[in-house]
């Protein structure tokens, strides 16, 4: 059993150090454990740190991709080089590397596919009162969007099975977190949580400028994802609204007629006319992005397979205790 333990580097010369001394070097029930750092663009000296630090893999990128891309290519190359199992982490050292153990157990006793570390919000003393509030409510949104029962939606800190990562498709260059809980939601992976710790701040947060601008950010995303794979509700909802709405403004329109004989309100007719011709139109779309959204399905189903295919032909591989695995993105 291969563990590799990914991690999405920009401008970590600092931070990755503290990083790397607290991963396992040994878990029970697994046979080999390797580092591999996904360098997604640094101008500092990340990569010089990675190589004196031990890690066995660098993916480099010529320029900053985002966390996503970084997070997805990590993935890609775990697979290829014959993980089993892949845990995510952070460069900041904001998780507790030791709970690696706790996180890759419920993989190991066959019960999940994939699995999230879930921080105690509460007890972080570094988040203010309102990211505290508003983290409790995305991950709330996210549940309901998901239909899981992940209670930290935004962790980083995660693990997946060979299967789970062959399934998981990001399309976003903001972030993962969100996105591949709702993909594993809409499919046949089985997701679970364990709580994990978390150490004291190395750094602030680079995925957005402040809470507000991250939770825009988040959002848009969710909003995006949740109706890339439930489009024929999301449109039937709004379309919905708006007919109810035209239909409403319609009888008042011949409450007045009928009862008081007055010809006037004329632009609560008109208004009701665009908002139920709207309504139809709009829900007629859900029907369209269903079609095209099961097409999709059907494509990320032949992906897999094909992925299955590409990696099952390739040779074993037989690593040197470095390895910079140059991505599509690098420039050198």
């Amino acid at each position: 059993m291969k563990l590799i333990i990914q991690i999405p580097c920009f401008n970590e010369e600092a931070t990755l150090p503290a990083t790397l001394r607290r991963l396992p070097r040994q878990i029970p029930g697994i046979d080999q454990i390797e580092v591999l750092v996904v360098n997604d663009g640094s101008t500092d000296q990340t990569v010089q740190r990675a190589r004196e630090l031990g890690v066995h893999h660098i993916v480099e990128f010529g320029t900053n991709q985002g966390l996503g891309t970084a997070f997805k290519t990590g993935l890609d190359s775990c697979l290829k080089l014959g993980a089993d199992i892949i845990v995510n982490t952070d460069a900041d050292n904001q998780y507790f590397g030791e709970d690696i153990a706790a996180l890759v157990r419920p993989i190991l006793q066959a019960e999940a596919d994939l699995v999230v570390g879930t921080r105690d919000i509460d007890s972080i003393e570094h988040f203010s009162a309102s990211k505290k509030k508003l983290q409790k409510f995305g991950s709330w949104i996210v549940r309901k969007a998901s239909g899981c029962a992940i209670q930290d939606t935004t962790s980083g800190f995660r693990a997946f099975n060979r299967e789970a990562a062959l399934r998981t498709i990001v399309y976003s260059k903001f972030s993962y977190t969100l996105e591949t809980l709702i993909h594993a939601g809409s499919g046949s992976l089985t997701i679970t949580h364990v709580p994990v710790r978390v150490n004291d701040k190395l750094r602030d947060s680079r995925l957005a400028g402040s809470t507000w601008q991250y939770l825009k950010k988040s959002l848009v995303t969710l909003l995006r994802v949740y109706s890339m794979y439930n489009p024929l509700k999301v449109f039937l909802y709004l379309g919905g609204m708006a007919f109810l709405l035209g239909f409403a403004l319609g009888a008042r329109y011949l409450y007045f007629y009928f009862s008081a004989g007055a010809s006037g309100h004329l632009q609560s007719l008109i208004l009701a006319a665009i908002l139920m011709i709207v309504g139809f139109q709009i829900m007629v779309i859900g029907l369209v992005a269903d079609l095209i959204a099961a097409n999709r399905r059907l494509n990320e189903e032949m992906l897999y397979r094909l992925r299955k295919i590409e990696l099952q032909s390739l040779p074993a591989v037989a690593d040197p205790p470095f390895e910079a695995a140059r991505s599509g993105h690098s420039r050198r």
